[in-house]
């Protein structure tokens, strides 16, 4: 056997590892749940595949409750999992923005971007940014019959949480730069356990030049925000930063002590996630 086929290239914890050899294995998120449409059920899902050249794809979540040409809030919501690991197929971000659908009341629309080491970062952002423009397309015509039916877009948000709110952090970024959607003016955005580094005080943490090679370091805005200021946890620094930008908006930090990285993805039903999920659904639908 080579040594090479043994050897670890890159681990990221328990759920991914990279061998010298080039081999990856992905020990979460591979897993499929199937979409439906069964009116037994609070929400119905559908696939839709965005472009057949890349394979970047999609799943949309509407409420069963929901009444013929009511328009509905429209979340666009891009899944977290290091930009290693995970899809909105799985049974982890399936359930919890069917849930989100279902308590808040909107129409989401979940991304499923392709993944490092295979396909490098900035790929992720760029399928990410044309799945987008593909979702706002439907303000003017659109292939998708529910974005087209019942879709608000007047009131379109993203989110995500990890790197995938650090995706929707990015997009929102080109989006306010004047980057055409078709019209379409994002209401607000959602970061939930945003990733913008790991370590503080170093150049560049090595995970971040696992999945983007071709980084500048700490000066790479992608995930560093505020290049020149370190707060104690990435997220206050992203919250710091932009009250202070000169930004005119609303922008709302929400801390819950004693839980870990994206605690509510694994433990739905605690109270801190209820309460998350909560918080979650009155930004959604506010005025």
């Amino acid at each position: 056997m080579d040594a090479s086929e043994t050897q670890i290239a890159f681990q990221f914890g328990s759920y991914f590892r990279a061998y010298k050899d080039g081999r990856v294995e992905r020990f979460f998120g591979t897993d499929r749940v199937a979409a439906s449409t069964n009116t037994h059920t609070t929400v119905s899902t559908k696939d839709v595949l965005i472009d057949p050249e890349t394979g970047v794809s999609a799943r949309i979540f509407i409420p069963n409750s929901i009444k013929p040409n009511q328009k509905l809030p429209l979340l666009v919501y891009f899944h977290g999992g290091g930009f290693l690991i995970s899809s909105p197929f799985c049974a982890v971000y399936h359930n919890f923005v069917s849930s989100l659908v279902a308590q808040a009341n909107v129409v989401a629309v979940s991304i499923d971007y392709r993944l490092a080491p295979e396909h490098h970062v900035p790929i992720a952002y760029e399928d990410s940014w044309a799945a987008l423009k593909w979702v706002a397309s439907h303000n003017v015509e659109g292939p998708e019959d529910w974005l087209k039916s019942y879709a608000d877009f007047g009131r379109v948000f993203v989110a995500g949480d990890s790197a995938g709110a650090n995706i929707a952090h990015n997009l929102a970024l080109q989006a306010g730069l004047g980057e055409d959607l078709c019209g379409v003016k994002l209401s607000g955005i959602c970061l939930i356990h945003p990733y913008f580094g790991r370590k503080e005080g170093v150049d560049v943490d090595e995970y971040w030049v696992y999945v983007c090679p071709t980084t500048n370091g700490h000066g790479d805005t992608r995930i560093n925000p505020s290049v020149d200021s370190w707060v104690w946890g990435r997220g206050l620094c992203y919250y710091e930063a932009l009250k202070e930008s000169g930004w005119d908006g609303e922008v709302e930090i929400v801390e819950t002590e004693g839980e870990q990285h994206v605690f509510h993805l694994f433990n739905p039903d605690c109270d801190k996630a209820v309460a998350l999920m909560k918080r979650l659904c009155s930004f959604l639908n506010q005025d």
